[in-house]
């Protein structure tokens, strides 16, 4: 049997001015661009399909969650990448002077699901994860 590859996902998501998140995804954090119209731009988002769409009136805030002793954005994506991207990832966007809700750390030290994570918004305001795991294995551990 041949190994298996996740399939990558497809997720849209409103913003309020495309400029600004192309400056974003296009230029701070390197996604390539896909088709693109005038209220819409698709990106590669580390392998997976993401479209800003323009709709300012989509744009709002969204609660917290308490999770290890962090509020945690109840409404966020991400993608979890290998450790060495993820810790190049942190340091490229701590020089650019990023804006981070939750700062670069490891979560549940020492617990299942050990995991690096830290957490940054898009000039929308939409909440970002980007997470590593030194054990994949961990990924889905209770």
């Amino acid at each position: 049997m041949s190994e298996q590859r996740m399939p990558p996902f497809h997720l849209a998501i409103a913003v309020d001015d495309l400029a600004r998140a192309d400056r974003f995804y296009h230029g701070l954090l390197g996604c390539p661009h896909g088709r693109r119209s005038d209220t819409w731009i698709d990106y590669d988002f580390f392998g997976h399909q993401l479209v800003a769409h323009l709709s300012p009136e989509d744009c709002a805030g969204a609660g917290t969650n308490d999770v290890d002793g962090h509020d945690v954005p109840a409404r966020h994506f991400g993608v979890v990448i290998p450790p060495a991207d993820w810790r190049v990832l942190a340091d490229m966007l701590e020089a650019a002077g990023a804006d981070f809700i939750i700062e670069p750390n490891i979560r549940f030290k020492g617990e299942p699901g050990e995991q690096g994570t830290f957490f940054i918004r898009d000039p929308a305001g939409n909440a970002l994860e980007f997470k590593c795991f030194e054990d994949m294995a961990q990924l889905f551990a209770t």
